[in-house]
């Protein structure tokens, strides 16, 4: 699976947002979130096109997600699990249970969860 750093996320998070859209879009658009200038963004997206995880196109330099958010999602999780909690699954989730109280209808969910994973 392919690594990304928070600032790549950021332009996969767009990406994943909107589709297939003109770099200079993901540049206005995260001027305007993070403040970042146009050859910071550029550098970024160049950065992710050499890792696999956004293809180019043109005209107009057109930006599309070759990975999914589920994809990184899952990589993420897995890599927390592995680097923090030993490989234990379930460690992972009774420290997240045990940061706030949930509602009702959260903890019905999980249930619904955790019914549909088991064996």
């Amino acid at each position: 699976m392919i690594k990304l750093f928070d600032s790549e996320l950021k332009v996969m998070n767009v990406l994943w947002k909107e589709g297939d859209i003109p770099a200079k879009e993901v540049a206005d658009r995260l001027n305007r979130e993070v403040g970042w200038n146009k050859n910071t963004t550029y550098t970024l997206i160049k950065r992710c096109i050499k890792k696999g995880a956004v293809e180019r196109s043109e005209p107009n330099f057109m930006c599309r997600a070759l990975i999914s958010q589920e994809q990184v999602q899952e990589a993420e999780t897995n890599e927390l699990i592995d680097k923090v909690y030993d490989g234990s699954a379930d460690k992972l989730f009774a420290a997240l249970l045990g940061r706030k109280k949930l509602t009702a209808g959260q903890l019905e969910r999980l249930q619904q969860i955790v019914e549909e994973t088991k064996d």
